[in-house]
């Protein structure tokens, strides 16, 4: 077995017994600038507004509906060893379902109490006695899943920023992923993950999580793209993904490189051709509430 053989053996071992597992620096720096500055470029088109999580202040804390106002984020999943990996999980019929943005600005914390991520975005609510507790999120349906769809999917999340002590980190239960309710979860102590820019976690959507707030005083963001994937099954009684993008039918390339899909020159492009070429500058969105986040 060579040593890169090895190397996903002990993450996919990770990954079944503790339901959670870190790549480190599975993106390149030069990718994480570029996706940070096409994202600020997007921020400045009223388009995306809508689907922003905004304090009273203005500063964006997270974004619902990423997959339609930040199409080629998906190259983020692209990358060679974030799509090896989630090829290694999910087969090569992988999908992404649906996509996040959470920050935690300086001066603007928010945390979350333990929970796990039960939700999917769906086309439409139908009757069903499967999936329950139709809901409205940003525009879009979302429906409660059971245990067997949930431990067929993954959620790979993509540093931005380095995620340490000062500001708000993730939290998990080892272990939880196998429970579907909070209340039978194992008693074992919560590992707190600490990693750079670049680094990516992959996690069961079961896995219990939660974060607290920043630090009075930090300088720090906490900027992450949240993906959830799946294999191209189909979900019950009719009901149909909202979003179902193929990841590995698509050339398995650095974004923002000198040969990638997205090239760096193209970044700054996407605010202004969302508003047909106008200029256009950052209007305010209507503060959501504590409910309405997820992590």
């Amino acid at each position: 077995m060579s040593w890169q053989e090895q190397l996903e053996a002990d993450w996919q071992e990770q990954l079944e017994a503790d339901g959670f597992c870190l790549l480190p620096q599975a993106v390149s720096a030069s990718t994480v600038a570029a996706a940070i500055a096409h994202w600020q470029a997007l921020l400045q088109s009223p388009r995306v507004h809508a689907s922003l999580v905004m304090s009273a202040a203005g500063s964006v804390s997270g974004a619902r509906n990423i997959l339609d106002l930040w199409p080629e984020v998906v190259e983020l999943l692209r990358v060679p060893a974030v799509g090896r990996a989630i090829s290694l999980v999910l087969g090569p019929t992988a999908c992404v379902v649906r996509g996040l943005y959470f920050d935690k600005p300086p001066g603007h914390s928010w945390a979350l109490p333990w929970h796990k991520d039960y939700t999917l975005a769906v086309q439409a609510h139908r009757p069903s006695a499967i999936v329950t507790k139709p809901t409205t999120k940003a525009g879009v349906p979302h429906v409660v899943a059971p245990a067997d769809i949930l431990e067929r999917m993954l959620t790979v999340r993509i540093h931005l920023d380095p995620m340490t002590a000062e500001n708000g980190p993730l939290r998990v239960i080892p272990g939880s992923h196998r429970n579907y309710h909070l209340a039978d979860d194992p008693p074992r102590q919560p590992q707190t993950i600490l990693c750079q820019a670049g680094d990516v976690l992959l996690m069961r959507p079961l896995v219990t999580h939660a974060s607290g707030h920043t630090v009075n005083g930090t300088i720090l963001h906490r900027r992450i793209v949240h993906f959830e994937c799946a294999a191209a099954f189909p979900l019950p009684d009719g009901i149909t993904w909202k979003w179902a993008i193929p990841l590995t039918p698509q050339p398995v390339r650095e974004w923002g490189g000198e040969h990638s899909i997205v090239g760096a020159s193209q970044l700054a492009v996407g605010a202004s051709q969302l508003d047909g070429g106008a200029s256009c500058h950052p209007v305010a969105a209507a503060p959501m509430s504590h409910d309405s986040r997820e992590e």
